[in-house]
């Protein structure tokens, strides 16, 4: 397979395993940011209910960002077009020997 035809295969599936899990984790990282999201738990019987704070939601923002980072970064490596050789047509050519 061609270069250009792997990275394309690379940023597709680095956009489906971490951009959109990314994108939902931003949008989770928000709502726990806010410290408004809710949570209960039962351990042995006992009920307990609460909000989680809102360092949980920034962790998750910040964890968002990195994973919606990556398929940026993979697209911007493997397809980007690289500057190819010069060259130079005035350089002399040895002598045959």
């Amino acid at each position: 397979m061609e270069k250009k035809t792997i990275g394309i295969i690379a940023t597709v599936a680095t956009a489906l395993l971490c951009g959109c899990p990314g994108l939902f984790m931003c949008a989770f990282g928000v709502w726990g940011a806010t410290g408004t999201m809710p949570y209960t738990t039962e351990v042995n019987g006992v009920s307990g209910a609460g909000t989680l704070p809102s360092t949980y939601g920034f962790v998750t923002l910040c964890l968002s960002v990195i994973f919606i980072a990556i398929p940026i970064v993979v697209g911007f490596v493997t397809l980007r077009k690289k500057p190819e050789e010069s060259v130079d047509p005035v350089q002399p050519i040895p002598p045959a020997s």
